[in-house]
């Protein structure tokens, strides 16, 4: 079997996993949008805020999926990328840890006023969740900053992929 099969099937398995976050993303749209018009529209209690909050929850999550099908969409199907240079590899883990670094804060927002007003008992669960999320931006700060040394080795990387972003436009 040629190479070019391979990288085509390669191609069509991404599109596959593209399309399965990006459904996923519309089906957590639509939970969130429910849950928060039921909300809306009955009693404006404690429920119900907390009925918007996990819906808030919902559609981080949603975002998060629908990053992960864009990213797979423009790193491994449009542009067929190989990450392996320095500033690919920053490019591509930053685009995933932006979102993931945020849909996590949010969700540990969630679950501390969900220990606040529901279940004390799960303060520590909320407070690890956002513990994490505070440990995890700060190694992709080291990894931004270790990995600047790296591309500054190989400015024509920086070079190409700049040149591409500007061909994608």
């Amino acid at each position: 079997m040629q190479m070019k099969h391979v990288t085509g099937m390669f191609r069509i398995i991404h599109a596959l996993l593209a399309f399965f976050f990006a459904s996923a993303a519309v089906m957590l749209i639509v939970i969130a949008v429910g849950s928060g018009w039921h909300a809306f529209v009955g009693t404006h209690d404690q429920a119900a805020a907390q009925a918007i909050i996990e819906a808030v929850g919902l559609l981080a999550a949603a975002v998060v999926a629908l990053q992960i099908a864009e990213t797979i969409v423009e790193e491994e199907i449009v542009r067929d990328a190989d990450i392996s240079g320095p500033t690919r590899v920053r490019r591509f883990l930053s685009r995933f840890f932006v979102v993931v670094i945020v849909a996590l804060g949010i969700e540990g927002l969630v679950a501390t006023f969900k220990a606040l007003h529901d279940s004390p008992e799960q303060s520590l669960y909320a407070a690890s969740i956002i513990a994490a999320t505070g440990v995890l931006l700060a190694a992709w700060g080291c990894f931004v900053y270790l990995n600047r040394v790296a591309e500054e080795l190989e400015p024509q990387a920086m070079a190409d992929a700049k040149s591409e972003d500007e061909r994608l436009k």
